[in-house]
């Protein structure tokens, strides 16, 4: 079962494995989270968000539609609130920043900065650790574009450790996970209490810290 992180009448948040889809994928018949929630949950849920399938942490689903359109108007307006963990190639020199570059979303798949064509993105970090050859990063979406954090920290030289879409392939190959983990969503319930959900960093994500602090 996934570990169910917070649960009450409108919402259920779960911290989500990396490697496992937020919601079914083409191939109806692998498991994603949302599959993995039904039989616990046999009333309908409704998506809220998700996370990229490689990446893990903090994942919201709606347990009624009055909340799904409640907490729908808090992620279009961005008034909701989330902070990741992210361990990207190459020492940043800045302790903190803002990435302002329009992204686009390209045919293969991919996210890529286009000046003309893009639609306006902005992520902000703040350094937390540097290591030899890397650089630990708590990161803030400001927009919410697809794959935004993994490309927008590609275009300025540090792609994410295991990315195996952004940056050197051979390379990102030689780490067993991608290293984008979303520990923590503030947000307002429909009750208009305020909460933060908060995803412990997985072993996995703890492991590729040791494994480049040495």
């Amino acid at each position: 079962m996934i570990p169910i992180l917070f649960e009450n009448d409108d919402i259920i948040a779960v911290n989500k494995p990396e490697g496992l889809a937020s919601i079914p994928e083409r191939a109806k018949e692998k498991e994603s989270v949302l599959s993995l929630l039904l039989p616990a949950f046999p009333q309908k849920l409704y998506v809220v968000h998700r996370l990229d399938k490689e990446a893990s942490g903090v994942l919201i689903f709606a347990r009624n539609a009055a909340a799904h359109k409640y907490l729908n108007a808090q992620f279009s307006s961005r008034t909701i609130k989330k902070i990741y963990v992210a361990l990207t190639h190459g020492v940043i020199k800045d302790d903190r920043g803002i990435i302002d570059k329009p992204l686009r979303q390209f045919g293969s798949g991919r996210t890529g900065v286009d000046i003309q064509r893009g639609k306006s993105s902005a992520t902000e970090f703040e350094v937390t650790k540097r290591f030899d050859a890397h650089t630990l990063i708590d990161v803030h979406t400001l927009t919410g574009r697809r794959h935004q954090i993994r490309a927008h920290l590609y275009s300025i030289g540090h792609p994410i450790v295991g990315d195996l879409h952004y940056g050197d392939k051979a390379l990102q190959r030689t780490f067993p996970r991608l290293m984008l983990h979303a520990q923590k969503i503030i947000l307002q319930l429909p009750s208009g209490q305020n909460v933060t959900i908060e995803a412990p960093i997985p072993e996995s994500f703890q492991a590729v810290i040791g494994m480049v602090s040495r």
